[in-house]
């Protein structure tokens, strides 16, 4: 410094030493240039990972409200259905949802969420919004059982639509398929008759629609034909129900039914 003070004619000198020395500098600096750009690359790989992972969290949620979406839009679906159906029915109607299924595979019984504190009654018809699905067997507080159409153990009276033949209506134990009983030969029936309930028994109202015919077979020399429908009801798939309040049906209070059960 001081031979750069005392003459001036060094300083080309140092200034044009600078480009021999920037190299040496450049390599020097070299190390932490690699360092920094090591750390700040494992620094946005971090960022970029936690970033992914929030994204797919994210998406994971959307996905899962979108099926929520979709299965409140069934749900809101089947009750604006439901509640046509309820404007057709004249009688008083109490709208329940079901909440358990009967295990056995031999039993067509369903639990829904309304009981006797709702003025539930054994015998009361449950309907859903395609048509007659069952009668409440059993009452609890808040809780009932309900004997679907479909059950082995069940029958109902019915009428065919088009031109009032009774029959009686009962279970196969399949969800699917009612059978007809004691239908003579030659009864005037045909596959795609409508049948609804009779009302005679005083059990079901009149006029429910309960099953499409799908099977007719006449075997020569027998005496009955073979007779199956499919119920209207969507008995595997509904999941709203109206519970019918009708002063024609064999009403049992709920008083009654828990006194009994004392």
């Amino acid at each position: 410094m001081w031979l750069d003070y005392r003459w001036s004619w060094l300083q080309p000198v140092r200034y044009y030493t600078g480009y021999v020395l920037l190299p040496a500098q450049q390599m020097s600096l070299f190390p932490s240039i690699i360092a920094n750009w090591f750390g700040e690359s494992a620094a946005s790989r971090q960022q970029l990972i936690h970033e992914n992972k929030q994204l797919q969290a994210h998406n994971l949620i959307l996905e899962v409200k979108a099926q929520r979406l979709a299965s409140l839009e069934t749900e809101n679906i089947e009750l604006r259905e439901l509640l046509s159906a309820s404007e057709q029915v004249g009688d008083r109607v109490l709208v329940a949802a079901i909440t358990a299924i009967h295990p056995d595979p031999y039993s067509r019984q369903i639990l829904i969420n309304r009981g006797g504190q709702d003025d539930v009654f054994i015998g009361q018809p449950v309907l859903d919004a395609y048509g007659l699905l069952g009668q409440v067997v059993d009452v609890l507080p808040q809780t009932s059982r309900v004997l679907m159409i479909a059950d082995a153990n069940h029958a109902i009276p019915v009428q065919i639509n088009r031109n009032g033949v009774r029959a009686i209506a009962v279970g196969t134990g399949a969800l699917d398929q009612l059978e007809l009983i004691y239908v003579p030969n030659t009864t005037d029936i045909i596959v795609g008759d409508l049948l609804v309930s009779s009302g005679l028994g005083g059990r079901y109202p009149s006029g429910y629609p309960v099953a499409k015919v799908t099977q007719v077979t006449n075997v020569p020399g027998e005496q009955f034909a073979t007779v199956y429908a499919e119920p209207s009801a969507q008995l595997d798939r509904s999941r709203h129900l109206l519970l019918v309040f009708n002063e024609r049906a064999g009403q049992v209070p709920p008083a009654s039914i828990w006194q009994g059960a004392k």
